[in-house]
């Protein structure tokens, strides 16, 4: 059974969340989001002509929808719009707790569903002074309006002293890739050309690297260790992980948002090996490749079936 991500997107009162969200409907590309919008004031985003009330749910002729929901209906909208979408992006208000939200999606019991990451926008020419506690739960950072400030790059060290180690990712007018956040539906191509690439010429989009790694069983131990050690300004891992240990022999669908982790446990459908996808700005991909391929198992006979336990407890 294919499961929905539901990522939260939270951060301040103006820092831009309804600016991204708009950016990920005009992009989505045949991808269909599912927006909810918990907001205790009038509803910001530009695709709905629903301003100021709840309960109501617009539909866009890209095959998204955008909706808004009291707190105590959220679960009841998840469940809605889990068989119509492809992924889910919730606002949080500027007013809500993000650790409250990212509870209420791991709290769900829907097994269609499955949690994707909380992505905490900052904005870089109003920077908040109360910060820290909103770190401590994100696993993506978007720094946010870079345009308006002519040091980032402070910004970004006072992010890390806050919360070492917190990936934080530069943008302007909330603009990110998506496939930063989930995976676009794949692309119908025409030649050489993709209608999205036609579509792109027209459109200011921030690009990323990208690479690919294909690799045999890996040591659990190693590879929790390169995960849990990202290198700077590697944004998103997908794809799947082969680990031939006694007992769990199934296929491990990893997929990372910053630094959230999740596998995900599934029957081999064809070659069983390690395929995965790295995603990021400013990456040295040969010592990327190098790390990942450091991880490989020797002797895969050889590895202890206790050295799954750190892989299972992030195992969905």
């Amino acid at each position: 059974m294919k499961r929905i991500p539901v990522i939260v997107v939270a951060g301040f009162l103006g820092s831009g969340k309804t600016t991204l969200l708009n950016h990920l409907l005009g992009g989505s590309r045949g991808t269909r989001i599912g927006v909810v919008v918990n907001d205790f004031g009038a509803i910001g985003i530009d695709a709905m002509s629903v301003a100021g009330q709840v309960d109501s749910t617009v539909s866009l002729s890209n095959g998204c929808l955008c909706c808004a929901v009291d707190v105590s209906e959220l679960d009841a909208m998840l469940a809605k719009l889990a068989p119509l979408v492809d992924v889910i992006v919730i606002e949080a208000s500027g007013l809500a707790e993000p650790q409250a939200m990212a509870r209420m999606v791991l709290a769900s019991e829907d097994p269609r569903l499955t949690y994707g990451g909380l992505v905490l926008l900052v904005d870089a020419a109003e920077f908040p002074d109360d910060l820290a506690r909103h770190l401590r739960v994100a696993d993506l950072v978007v720094l946010n309006k870079v345009d308006r400030v002519g040091d980032a790059a402070a910004l970004e060290a006072e992010i890390d002293r806050l919360e070492p180690g917190v990936p934080v990712v530069r943008s302007t007018f909330g603009r990110v890739d998506p496939a930063l956040l989930f995976d676009p539906r794949p692309r119908e191509r025409f030649g050489q050309l993709s209608f999205e690439d036609l579509l792109d010429e027209e459109h200011d989009h921030v690009h990323y690297d990208s690479a690919e790694f294909t690799g045999g069983a890996m040591d659990p131990v190693r590879l929790m260790a390169f995960l849990d050690a990202r290198p700077k300004g590697l944004y998103r891992i997908k794809g799947f992980v082969r680990f031939d240990v006694p007992g769990h022999r199934q296929r491990f669908g990893l997929h990372t948002v910053g630094a959230f982790l999740r596998f995900e446990r599934s029957a081999w459908p064809g070659p069983r090996r390690t395929e995965l996808v790295l995603i990021g700005t400013g990456l040295d991909i040969a010592a990327v490749r190098a790390g990942l391929a450091a991880c490989e198992a020797p002797d895969p006979s050889a590895v202890d079936p206790q050295s799954m336990l750190e892989v299972l407890r992030y195992t969905a």
